[in-house]
């Protein structure tokens, strides 16, 4: 019996003139925004804020939680132009950039990556990039890195006991050991990942993974709600309390994490620009 939605995950409907305005900047871009169908999209749209999707919009891994399609990838070749023409279009300062997995590439899609974010630091933008996991390999780790990102992010999504059930073409120890990776080839990059909660873990297993993910070095860690997107994908198994993502931001904080973003409709890129703000 699927579970009722509480009250306070209910959004905002998608309108409005600023909405509508940001809409047509992005339209016939990638954004996870409108792939993975982010509950915060109106919210986010008004204030001209988007996560650009690179690579395509169809990855080759097979999450049980994500509704980015499934298969044999493509993409654009004038991507980088025309997120650049979107990003110039809406005024931004800050940019979020994300990709489907793709291990069809030798490196991953890392050269993308470079590349899109020496074009957006010409324009005088920040940026966040939130990376696959490259299959573990250093060079194309390396390669992102040496193109400057303000912030790193890769998200654990899950507890180590669920990565077989929910995302069994990767790795738990391959994503901390990524991001720790990310430390020893620059000291001085900030590093951040995300976990979903509510897919079955115990409270045990989420402050297990926020001390992994310590060790590993992270500074920012978001812990959000999942909403399963569509039919086929994994249930919900519960809803955690605002005041539940609150202890857990107190216990994110206690573990030793320099910035923490806990509650409901938290997303790994939620209002990465006021991070950089703050830190």
């Amino acid at each position: 019996m699927p579970l009722t939605l509480p009250s306070w995950l209910k959004v905002d409907i998608c309108s409005g003139k600023e909405y509508m305005h940001t809409s047509r900047v992005l339209k016939g871009l990638n954004t996870i925004c409108i792939e993975a169908r982010c509950p915060n999209k109106a919210e986010c749209f008004r204030d001209k804020r988007a996560t650009f999707l690179i690579l395509g919009n169809i990855c080759t891994r097979d999450c049980r939680y994500c509704s980015v399609s499934k298969g044999k990838p493509t993409h654009n070749k004038d991507e980088t132009q025309n997120i650049v023409r979107a990003v110039n279009e809406l005024g931004l300062r800050h940019v979020t950039i994300t990709s489907v997995t793709r291990d069809d590439l030798a490196d991953g899609g890392a050269s993308s990556f470079h590349r899109l974010i020496k074009e957006l630091k010409r324009l005088g933008c920040s940026t966040e990039v939130l990376i696959p996991d490259f299959r573990g390999d250093v060079p194309s780790l390396s390669k992102v890195i040496d193109a400057g990102p303000d912030i790193l992010g890769h998200n654990i999504e899950t507890a180590r006991n669920l990565f077989p059930e929910l995302r069994p073409l990767t790795s738990y120890d391959r994503s901390i050991s990524l991001l720790k990776q990310s430390k020893s080839l620059n000291p001085k990059q900030l590093t951040k990942s995300g976990l979903m909660i509510g897919l079955g873990e115990q409270k045990e297993d989420i402050v297990s993974t926020l001390k992994d993910l310590n060790k590993a070095r992270v500074d920012i860690v978001t812990i959000g709600q999942y909403l399963k997107p569509s039919k086929g994908l994994a249930d919900v198994k519960r809803f955690y309390t605002p005041e539940e993502f609150e202890e857990l931001k107190e216990i994110a904080y206690s573990i030793g994490f320099s910035y923490v973003q806990s509650g409901p409709l938290v997303r790994s890129s939620y209002k990465s620009d006021k991070i950089i703000n703050e830190l």
